[in-house]
Formats: structure tokens, C-alpha cells, sequence
């Protein structure tokens, strides 16, 4: 029973150079991710080191998940597209997450760049975790990252604060594609 990765991509009509601090910045990145409630770097040993840091999702009744990850390489292509590649994993035993990892690709084009993420990860609790997944968890997660992707082009390109687009009763994820079955 093996899920696919979730992917997501959109283009957004907005600097490279902007859209790489909204994503790469935690204090914003969490203002328009709706996976995360807190995303908070750690202090690196040096430069050298990968970039570690802690995250938390709210699930609601007031509980939270927590987990933590690090950014394992960044590339700058001759192309001018750049990757951003990470892992992450949880301890926390409600996470139904275990361990994953995945990257962010922003592919300039000559309407905007092309934002593209791809993430995989495995589940826990054993068959009952890998079917609840596959059933109901994976698809309200690739929901919540194509939404998500729409809030921050709407901030980019329109102004409207992440915060603003959140309570709007429709999501506007149509501009995002997602992977055919």
C-alpha cells in the first residue's frame, strides 16, 4: 500500500527573489502555511551545518504536533531556478507522520516562477496509519498545501494578507495543479 508523494505546483507572478524570503523565513512562512501554526529555526553550531528547526500544527481541542527538521541542501542552477530540499520527522506520538522529506523548486518563467513542491513521508501505526492516510490524511494534506500555496500567491501578487485569505469561505486552490492520477 504505497501512497504518492504529495505535489503541488503554481505559478506566481511575483520576484524569485520575494517569494524565496516568504517561504525561507520562518516568521513568514508560518503566516501562510496552513500545515504549521509555528515553524522556529534553531541556532546553527556554523554556517556549514544544516539549518535545523522545530514545527508545530495545532489539530484541534487545544492539542498541537510537534516535529523537527533540517534544510539537508539548497542549489542555484545555471538556469536561475534554485531547490530547496529538507527532512523532517516527529517523536510526538500523536503525529501520524514518522519521517519524510521533500523539496521546493522556484523555476523563473517569463510570467512569474514557477513555485513546485513534492513531499513524501511515512506514516505510523502501522496498516491502520497507512490506510487512514491514504484515505483521509494525504488528501486533506495536499488540500492544505495547494490552499496554502494560493494564500501566498494572493499575498504576493495582490497584497491580501494570508491572515485575510484564511477567513474568506472559499479557497481560490484552483490556480494550483496538482499531480493526475
Amino acid at each position: 500500500m504505497t501512497a504518492r508523494p504529495i505535489y503541488v505546483e503554481i505559478l506566481v507572478r511575483a520576484p524569485l527573489e520575494e517569494l524565496w524570503t516568504k517561504t525561507q523565513q520562518p516568521d513568514l512562512h508560518q503566516r501562510w502555511d496552513l500545515r504549521f501554526s509555528r515553524i522556529e529555526y534553531l541556532p546553527r553550531p556554523d554556517e556549514a551545518a544544516p539549518q535545523r528547526f522545530l514545527y508545530a500544527t495545532r489539530i484541534g481541542l487545544g492539542l498541537e504536533v510537534r516535529g523537527e527538521g533540517e534544510s539537508v541542501g539548497e542549489k542555484d542552477a545555471p538556469d536561475g531556478s534554485r531547490t530547496s530540499a529538507l527532512r523532517f520527522w516527529s517523536e510526538d506520538r500523536r503525529a501520524l507522520i514518522r519521517q519524510g522529506s521533500g523539496y521546493w523548486r522556484y523555476v523563473p518563467t517569463s510570467n512569474g516562477v514557477r513555485f513546485i513542491t513534492s513531499y513524501d513521508y511515512e506514516a505510523r501505526f502501522g496498516l491502520l496509519g497507512k490506510v487512514v492516510d491514504r484515505v483521509a490524511f494525504r488528501p486533506l494534506l495536499g488540500w492544505a498545501t495547494a490552499w496554502s500555496f494560493d494564500r501566498l500567491r494572493l499575498w504576493l501578487e495582490e497584497g491580501i494578507p494570508p491572515e485575510r485569505s484564511l477567513r474568506a469561505l472559499l479557497p481560490r486552490a484552483r490556480r494550483c495543479r496538482r499531480r493526475p492520477k
